[in-house]
């Protein structure tokens, strides 16, 4: 069997391009898995959002004096719906300071002892532990798809079907205000 020039090439050009659709497509899936991941993140944002206004409403009426804790609440809460849906920095900076605002709101609760045997505030006390792990879990899921996603953007080969095929770095979902890291004390037992 005589293989000349011409047979070579050929069998290289399809090993390359057989490279290249399997990278693509590799590329495609962790992209997509980036996206579910951030969906449910979002998801899980917006059932807190969903859960501040009966806290609000609920601690209100107990503690009316605290009305700047419950404006800051509401504003960051504001803020963080209008963010657009691709600024993961931008909401992870603003859902931390409404972490924040949250631990504050509920530590208000804790001068008031009719509040805090509430059969409503406690139910939705739990809630938002629960919603708190799940956003946890959401986070760290975003994050191990981007960085999957990453690591192929900027691997060597995988990084010039990346370049030439315009796929990005996707952002991690972090806390960056050092104050935002302090977990909010949500217990009143």
């Amino acid at each position: 069997m005589d293989f000349g020039i011409g047979t070579i090439l050929l069998i290289l050009l399809v090993l390359v391009a057989g490279y290249a659709i399997v990278t693509y497509n590799g590329l495609v899936r962790a992209r997509q898995l980036v996206r579910e991941a951030w969906s449910g993140i979002d998801v899980q944002l917006k059932r807190r959002a969903d859960l501040i206004p009966n806290l609000i409403e609920t601690v209100k009426g107990y503690a009316a004096h605290e009305r700047g804790t419950f404006e800051e609440v509401t504003e960051l809460r504001a803020r963080a719906q209008s963010l657009p849906a691709g600024d993961v920095a931008g909401r992870a900076q603003v859902e931390g300071m409404l972490s924040q605002a949250l631990g504050r709101l509920l530590a208000v609760a804790e001068a008031y002892p009719d509040l805090k045997a509430n059969q409503n505030f406690m139910q939705l006390q739990t809630t938002l532990e629960t919603l708190e792990g799940e956003i946890q879990m959401s986070r760290r899921y975003y994050n191990g798809a981007a960085r999957d996603l990453n690591i192929k953007v900027e691997s060597f080969p995988s990084n010039l079907v990346a370049g030439a095929f315009g796929f990005e770095k996707a952002e991690y979902f972090e806390i960056e205000n050092p104050e935002d890291r302090v977990v909010p004390k949500v217990s009143f037992s």
